[in-house]
Protein backbone atom coordinates (compact mmCIF):
# COMPACT_ATOMS: atom_id res chain seq x y z
CA UNK A 1 0.00 0.00 0.00
CA UNK A 2 1.66 3.77 -0.79
CA UNK A 3 2.67 5.23 1.89
CA UNK A 4 -0.18 8.34 3.60
CA UNK A 5 1.52 11.65 3.47
CA UNK A 6 1.39 12.52 6.68
CA UNK A 7 -0.77 16.32 7.79
CA UNK A 8 2.09 18.57 8.53
CA UNK A 9 2.41 19.38 12.51
CA UNK A 10 0.88 22.62 13.90
CA UNK A 11 3.94 24.70 15.88
CA UNK A 12 2.69 25.20 19.42
CA UNK A 13 3.15 29.00 19.19
CA UNK A 14 -0.87 29.48 19.72
CA UNK A 15 -0.78 32.61 22.64
CA UNK A 16 -2.29 31.17 26.08
CA UNK A 17 -5.91 32.59 26.22
CA UNK A 18 -5.75 32.73 30.15
CA UNK A 19 -3.19 35.34 29.33
CA UNK A 20 -5.41 37.81 27.80
CA UNK A 21 -8.18 37.18 30.49
CA UNK A 22 -5.43 37.67 33.53
CA UNK A 23 -4.61 41.46 31.43
CA UNK A 24 -5.77 44.13 32.87
CA UNK A 25 -7.43 45.33 29.99
CA UNK A 26 -10.61 47.91 30.37
CA UNK A 27 -12.16 47.24 27.38
CA UNK A 28 -14.19 43.71 27.81
CA UNK A 29 -14.92 44.02 24.07
CA UNK A 30 -11.23 44.23 22.84
CA UNK A 31 -10.57 41.24 24.87
CA UNK A 32 -13.50 39.29 23.27
CA UNK A 33 -12.04 40.20 19.81
CA UNK A 34 -9.20 38.91 20.31
CA UNK A 35 -10.34 35.25 21.86
CA UNK A 36 -12.35 34.84 18.98
CA UNK A 37 -9.72 35.53 16.53
CA UNK A 38 -6.98 33.34 17.95
CA UNK A 39 -9.97 30.40 17.98
CA UNK A 40 -10.94 31.51 14.02
CA UNK A 41 -7.09 31.51 13.32
CA UNK A 42 -7.14 27.84 15.02
CA UNK A 43 -9.55 25.97 13.30
CA UNK A 44 -8.55 27.13 9.68
CA UNK A 45 -5.11 25.88 10.63
CA UNK A 46 -6.71 22.57 11.58
CA UNK A 47 -8.42 22.77 8.42
CA UNK A 48 -5.22 23.24 5.95
CA UNK A 49 -3.60 20.63 7.78
CA UNK A 50 -6.46 18.25 7.27
CA UNK A 51 -7.06 19.25 3.79
CA UNK A 52 -3.22 18.29 3.21
CA UNK A 53 -3.80 15.11 4.51
CA UNK A 54 -6.74 14.29 2.54
CA UNK A 55 -5.14 15.57 -0.51
CA UNK A 56 -2.22 13.83 -0.02
CA UNK A 57 -4.33 9.93 0.43
CA UNK A 58 -5.91 11.38 -2.68
CA UNK A 59 -2.73 12.00 -4.28
CA UNK A 60 -0.90 8.41 -3.26
CA UNK A 61 -3.50 6.09 -4.54
CA UNK A 62 -4.92 6.87 -7.74
CA UNK A 63 -7.36 4.14 -9.59
CA UNK A 64 -5.30 2.03 -10.84
CA UNK A 65 -1.97 2.16 -8.56
CA UNK A 66 -1.25 -1.85 -9.12
CA UNK A 67 -1.48 -4.16 -11.46
CA UNK A 68 -4.99 -5.82 -12.43
CA UNK A 69 -5.51 -9.54 -13.08
CA UNK A 70 -8.07 -10.38 -15.87
CA UNK A 71 -9.05 -14.11 -15.22
CA UNK A 72 -10.40 -16.04 -18.36
CA UNK A 73 -12.43 -18.77 -17.20
CA UNK A 74 -11.06 -21.16 -20.24
CA UNK A 75 -7.68 -22.37 -21.32
CA UNK A 76 -5.36 -20.67 -23.27
CA UNK A 77 -5.63 -20.57 -26.90
CA UNK A 78 -9.56 -20.72 -27.33
CA UNK A 79 -11.41 -18.10 -28.46
CA UNK A 80 -12.02 -16.24 -25.09
CA UNK A 81 -8.20 -16.63 -24.19
CA UNK A 82 -7.29 -14.89 -27.52
CA UNK A 83 -9.65 -11.75 -27.02
CA UNK A 84 -8.62 -11.54 -23.43
CA UNK A 85 -5.02 -11.48 -23.99
CA UNK A 86 -5.54 -8.84 -26.77
CA UNK A 87 -7.41 -6.52 -24.20
CA UNK A 88 -5.23 -7.16 -21.45
CA UNK A 89 -2.25 -5.75 -23.56
CA UNK A 90 -4.62 -2.75 -24.95
CA UNK A 91 -5.46 -1.68 -21.21
CA UNK A 92 -2.35 -2.17 -19.66
CA UNK A 93 -1.02 0.39 -22.24
CA UNK A 94 -3.78 2.87 -21.50
CA UNK A 95 -3.95 2.18 -17.73
CA UNK A 96 0.22 2.10 -16.93
CA UNK A 97 -0.32 -0.38 -15.33
CA UNK A 98 -0.10 -4.44 -16.53
CA UNK A 99 -3.09 -6.12 -16.66
CA UNK A 100 -2.40 -9.91 -16.15
CA UNK A 101 -4.25 -13.24 -17.74
CA UNK A 102 -5.12 -15.80 -15.32
CA UNK A 103 -6.47 -19.00 -17.03
CA UNK A 104 -8.90 -20.72 -15.10
CA UNK A 105 -10.67 -23.17 -16.75
CA UNK A 106 -13.58 -25.95 -15.41
CA UNK A 107 -16.77 -26.95 -15.58
CA UNK A 108 -17.72 -25.15 -18.79
CA UNK A 109 -16.59 -21.91 -17.77
CA UNK A 110 -18.11 -21.51 -14.36
CA UNK A 111 -15.02 -22.01 -12.06
CA UNK A 112 -13.26 -18.81 -13.56
CA UNK A 113 -16.33 -17.11 -13.13
CA UNK A 114 -17.14 -18.19 -9.46
CA UNK A 115 -13.53 -16.81 -8.67
CA UNK A 116 -14.28 -13.57 -9.37
CA UNK A 117 -17.01 -13.50 -7.33
CA UNK A 118 -14.86 -14.03 -4.30
CA UNK A 119 -12.58 -10.98 -5.15
CA UNK A 120 -12.66 -7.76 -3.63
CA UNK A 121 -14.84 -5.41 -5.52
CA UNK A 122 -12.00 -2.91 -5.88
CA UNK A 123 -11.39 -3.09 -10.03
CA UNK A 124 -8.09 -4.83 -9.59
CA UNK A 125 -10.17 -8.46 -10.31
CA UNK A 126 -11.69 -8.57 -13.43
CA UNK A 127 -13.68 -11.60 -15.81
CA UNK A 128 -13.85 -12.20 -19.26
CA UNK A 129 -17.07 -13.95 -19.67
CA UNK A 130 -18.93 -15.46 -22.71
CA UNK A 131 -22.53 -16.79 -23.53
CA UNK A 132 -22.16 -19.82 -22.00
CA UNK A 133 -20.70 -18.89 -18.19
CA UNK A 134 -23.29 -15.81 -17.97
CA UNK A 135 -26.47 -16.92 -20.34
CA UNK A 136 -26.68 -20.76 -20.47
CA UNK A 137 -25.35 -21.97 -17.52
CA UNK A 138 -27.38 -20.02 -15.05
CA UNK A 139 -30.57 -22.43 -16.61
CA UNK A 140 -28.15 -25.28 -17.49
CA UNK A 141 -26.93 -26.19 -14.21
CA UNK A 142 -29.07 -27.46 -10.96
CA UNK A 143 -26.67 -25.38 -8.69
CA UNK A 144 -24.32 -22.86 -9.69
CA UNK A 145 -22.22 -21.16 -7.27
CA UNK A 146 -22.99 -17.30 -8.73
CA UNK A 147 -26.88 -15.16 -9.38
CA UNK A 148 -25.46 -13.23 -12.41
CA UNK A 149 -28.01 -10.31 -11.27
CA UNK A 150 -26.43 -10.29 -8.18
CA UNK A 151 -22.88 -11.09 -7.65
CA UNK A 152 -21.24 -9.50 -11.40
CA UNK A 153 -21.12 -5.73 -12.10
CA UNK A 154 -21.04 -5.66 -16.17
CA UNK A 155 -18.83 -3.24 -17.55
CA UNK A 156 -19.24 -4.04 -21.16
CA UNK A 157 -19.34 -6.23 -24.12
CA UNK A 158 -15.89 -6.32 -25.69
CA UNK A 159 -16.55 -8.34 -28.68
CA UNK A 160 -18.78 -10.69 -30.97
CA UNK A 161 -17.87 -13.46 -32.52
CA UNK A 162 -18.98 -15.99 -35.21
CA UNK A 163 -18.71 -19.45 -35.11
CA UNK A 164 -17.68 -22.23 -37.44
CA UNK A 165 -18.76 -25.71 -37.98
CA UNK A 166 -15.48 -27.95 -38.51
CA UNK A 167 -15.21 -31.37 -39.20
CA UNK A 168 -12.23 -33.62 -39.43
CA UNK A 169 -10.70 -34.00 -43.13
CA UNK A 170 -11.75 -37.79 -42.93
CA UNK A 171 -15.86 -37.10 -42.52
CA UNK A 172 -16.84 -38.46 -46.11
CA UNK A 173 -19.61 -35.36 -45.43
CA UNK A 174 -18.59 -32.44 -47.67
CA UNK A 175 -21.50 -30.09 -46.57
CA UNK A 176 -24.29 -29.89 -43.98
CA UNK A 177 -26.61 -31.42 -46.09
CA UNK A 178 -24.12 -34.34 -46.41
CA UNK A 179 -23.54 -34.24 -43.15
CA UNK A 180 -27.51 -34.29 -41.73
CA UNK A 181 -27.51 -37.41 -44.18
CA UNK A 182 -25.04 -38.88 -42.85
CA UNK A 183 -26.16 -38.52 -38.94
CA UNK A 184 -29.76 -39.54 -40.04
CA UNK A 185 -28.37 -42.80 -41.38
CA UNK A 186 -25.97 -43.85 -38.72
CA UNK A 187 -27.75 -42.51 -35.41
CA UNK A 188 -25.28 -41.55 -32.29
CA UNK A 189 -22.17 -43.11 -34.42
CA UNK A 190 -20.89 -39.79 -35.08
CA UNK A 191 -19.62 -37.61 -32.57
CA UNK A 192 -19.16 -33.83 -31.59
CA UNK A 193 -16.58 -32.27 -29.30
CA UNK A 194 -17.42 -29.07 -27.25
CA UNK A 195 -15.42 -26.77 -24.83
CA UNK A 196 -17.29 -28.28 -21.83
CA UNK A 197 -20.19 -29.54 -20.47
CA UNK A 198 -22.80 -25.58 -20.63
CA UNK A 199 -21.20 -23.85 -22.84
CA UNK A 200 -21.76 -22.08 -26.23
CA UNK A 201 -20.28 -24.65 -28.01
CA UNK A 202 -22.01 -27.45 -26.44
CA UNK A 203 -25.08 -25.45 -26.97
CA UNK A 204 -25.11 -24.68 -30.46
CA UNK A 205 -24.61 -28.19 -30.70
CA UNK A 206 -27.76 -29.12 -28.96
CA UNK A 207 -29.29 -26.60 -31.39
CA UNK A 208 -28.01 -28.29 -34.39
CA UNK A 209 -29.35 -31.57 -33.61
CA UNK A 210 -32.60 -30.23 -32.26
CA UNK A 211 -33.24 -28.13 -35.63
CA UNK A 212 -31.88 -31.18 -38.37
CA UNK A 213 -33.59 -34.00 -36.25
CA UNK A 214 -30.36 -35.99 -35.57
CA UNK A 215 -28.74 -37.92 -32.90
CA UNK A 216 -25.15 -37.51 -32.11
CA UNK A 217 -22.89 -37.73 -29.61
CA UNK A 218 -21.57 -35.16 -27.25
CA UNK A 219 -17.85 -35.39 -26.03
CA UNK A 220 -16.91 -32.50 -23.51
CA UNK A 221 -13.12 -30.82 -23.35
CA UNK A 222 -12.14 -28.26 -21.10
CA UNK A 223 -12.01 -25.79 -23.96
CA UNK A 224 -11.59 -26.08 -27.76
CA UNK A 225 -8.10 -25.72 -27.71
CA UNK A 226 -8.00 -29.38 -26.15
CA UNK A 227 -10.56 -30.30 -28.27
CA UNK A 228 -8.51 -29.68 -31.91
CA UNK A 229 -6.38 -32.20 -31.29
CA UNK A 230 -9.07 -35.29 -31.41
CA UNK A 231 -10.84 -33.75 -34.06
CA UNK A 232 -7.77 -33.69 -36.48
CA UNK A 233 -7.04 -37.33 -35.71
CA UNK A 234 -10.55 -37.73 -35.93
CA UNK A 235 -11.31 -39.20 -33.05
CA UNK A 236 -14.05 -36.86 -32.76
CA UNK A 237 -15.70 -35.77 -35.97
CA UNK A 238 -17.19 -32.10 -35.85
CA UNK A 239 -17.07 -29.06 -33.31
CA UNK A 240 -18.35 -25.72 -33.25
CA UNK A 241 -15.66 -23.33 -32.50
CA UNK A 242 -15.22 -19.60 -32.95
CA UNK A 243 -13.58 -18.27 -35.77
CA UNK A 244 -10.91 -16.96 -33.66
CA UNK A 245 -9.70 -20.05 -32.47
CA UNK A 246 -10.42 -22.45 -35.47
CA UNK A 247 -9.24 -20.08 -38.17
CA UNK A 248 -5.99 -20.97 -38.31
CA UNK A 249 -6.05 -24.79 -38.56
CA UNK A 250 -8.50 -24.60 -41.29
CA UNK A 251 -6.17 -22.08 -43.21
CA UNK A 252 -3.70 -24.59 -42.67
CA UNK A 253 -5.73 -27.87 -43.91
CA UNK A 254 -6.12 -29.51 -40.24
CA UNK A 255 -9.47 -29.80 -40.29
CA UNK A 256 -12.36 -28.36 -43.12
CA UNK A 257 -14.67 -25.91 -43.13
CA UNK A 258 -18.63 -26.83 -43.61
CA UNK A 259 -20.25 -23.66 -42.81
CA UNK A 260 -20.38 -20.55 -40.16
CA UNK A 261 -23.37 -19.85 -37.58
CA UNK A 262 -23.60 -16.36 -38.06
CA UNK A 263 -26.81 -14.65 -40.11
CA UNK A 264 -24.01 -13.34 -43.34
CA UNK A 265 -21.18 -15.11 -44.50
CA UNK A 266 -17.80 -13.80 -42.62
CA UNK A 267 -15.41 -11.75 -44.76
CA UNK A 268 -12.44 -14.48 -43.62
CA UNK A 269 -14.23 -17.56 -44.86
CA UNK A 270 -16.03 -15.84 -48.08
CA UNK A 271 -16.45 -19.44 -49.76
CA UNK A 272 -17.82 -20.93 -46.39
CA UNK A 273 -21.65 -20.99 -46.47
CA UNK A 274 -23.63 -19.86 -43.29
CA UNK A 275 -26.00 -22.80 -41.76
CA UNK A 276 -28.73 -21.13 -42.44
CA UNK A 277 -28.22 -21.22 -46.24
CA UNK A 278 -27.09 -24.62 -45.91
CA UNK A 279 -30.60 -26.45 -44.94
CA UNK A 280 -31.43 -24.96 -41.70
CA UNK A 281 -33.14 -21.31 -42.10
CA UNK A 282 -33.54 -20.90 -37.91
CA UNK A 283 -30.03 -21.55 -37.19
CA UNK A 284 -28.29 -18.27 -36.30
CA UNK A 285 -25.41 -18.55 -33.40
CA UNK A 286 -23.22 -15.91 -31.94
CA UNK A 287 -20.65 -15.32 -28.92
CA UNK A 288 -20.60 -12.63 -26.78
CA UNK A 289 -17.66 -11.73 -24.90
CA UNK A 290 -18.08 -9.85 -21.86
CA UNK A 291 -16.09 -7.68 -19.32
CA UNK A 292 -17.56 -7.97 -15.75
CA UNK A 293 -16.23 -6.91 -11.91
CA UNK A 294 -17.40 -8.23 -8.57
CA UNK A 295 -20.47 -6.94 -7.52
CA UNK A 296 -20.69 -3.58 -5.23
CA UNK A 297 -17.41 -2.22 -7.19
CA UNK A 298 -17.36 1.50 -6.79
CA UNK A 299 -19.60 3.00 -9.95
CA UNK A 300 -16.82 4.92 -10.97
CA UNK A 301 -14.15 2.80 -11.63
CA UNK A 302 -16.45 0.38 -13.72
CA UNK A 303 -17.38 3.45 -15.42
CA UNK A 304 -13.73 4.23 -15.82
CA UNK A 305 -13.15 0.40 -17.02
CA UNK A 306 -15.87 0.80 -19.52
CA UNK A 307 -14.74 3.81 -21.00
CA UNK A 308 -11.09 2.21 -21.10
CA UNK A 309 -12.71 -0.66 -22.78
CA UNK A 310 -13.99 0.69 -25.49
CA UNK A 311 -11.40 2.80 -26.09
CA UNK A 312 -8.86 -0.06 -26.68
CA UNK A 313 -11.63 -2.01 -28.72
CA UNK A 314 -11.83 0.61 -31.05
CA UNK A 315 -8.21 1.26 -31.32
CA UNK A 316 -6.88 0.74 -35.28
CA UNK A 317 -4.51 -2.33 -33.53
CA UNK A 318 -7.06 -4.30 -31.79
CA UNK A 319 -9.52 -3.94 -34.27
CA UNK A 320 -7.14 -5.26 -36.84
CA UNK A 321 -6.15 -8.35 -34.29
CA UNK A 322 -9.55 -9.19 -33.93
CA UNK A 323 -10.75 -8.62 -37.41
CA UNK A 324 -7.89 -11.06 -38.47
CA UNK A 325 -9.51 -13.47 -35.76
CA UNK A 326 -12.84 -13.25 -36.79
CA UNK A 327 -14.24 -11.54 -33.88
CA UNK A 328 -15.92 -7.98 -34.11
CA UNK A 329 -15.42 -5.12 -31.69
CA UNK A 330 -17.98 -3.76 -29.91
CA UNK A 331 -17.17 -1.55 -26.61
CA UNK A 332 -20.69 -1.30 -25.23
CA UNK A 333 -22.28 -0.48 -22.21
CA UNK A 334 -22.71 -1.67 -19.13
CA UNK A 335 -26.47 -1.32 -20.08
CA UNK A 336 -26.46 -2.73 -23.28
CA UNK A 337 -24.18 -5.89 -21.84
CA UNK A 338 -26.92 -6.46 -18.93
CA UNK A 339 -30.21 -6.82 -21.84
CA UNK A 340 -28.33 -8.86 -24.22
CA UNK A 341 -27.34 -11.43 -21.23
CA UNK A 342 -31.00 -11.52 -20.54
CA UNK A 343 -31.77 -11.76 -24.38
CA UNK A 344 -29.57 -14.54 -24.72
CA UNK A 345 -30.66 -16.36 -22.07
CA UNK A 346 -33.95 -16.49 -22.69
CA UNK A 347 -32.79 -17.90 -26.44
CA UNK A 348 -30.63 -20.84 -24.97
CA UNK A 349 -32.98 -21.76 -21.59
CA UNK A 350 -35.51 -22.65 -24.51
CA UNK A 351 -32.80 -24.74 -26.10
CA UNK A 352 -32.26 -26.38 -23.17
CA UNK A 353 -36.33 -27.05 -22.27
CA UNK A 354 -36.49 -28.15 -25.76
CA UNK A 355 -33.82 -30.66 -25.46
CA UNK A 356 -33.80 -31.85 -22.13
CA UNK A 357 -30.74 -30.64 -21.12
CA UNK A 358 -29.58 -31.42 -17.86
CA UNK A 359 -26.02 -31.45 -16.16
CA UNK A 360 -25.74 -32.16 -12.29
Amino acid sequence: MAEVAQAPKLQNTMPNLSTYDAEPLNNQTTRRTMKSLLLSAIFTALGIASLIAMTSVAIAQPYPNKSIRLIVPFPPGGATDIIGRTLAQKLSAQLGQAVVVDNKPGAGGTLGSTELTKAAPDGYTLLLATTSTHSIAPSLYKSIAYTVEKDFAPIGEVATATNVLIVTNGLAAKDVRELIALAKAEPNKLNFASSGNGTVVHLQSELFKLNSGTQITHVPYKGTALAIPDLISGQTQMLFDSIVSALPHIKGGKVRALAVTSAKRSSLLPNVPTVAESGLPDYVVDTYFGLYAPAATPRDIVDRLQREMAAAVQSAEVKERFASQGAEPVGGTSAALSALMKTEADKWRRVITAGQIKID
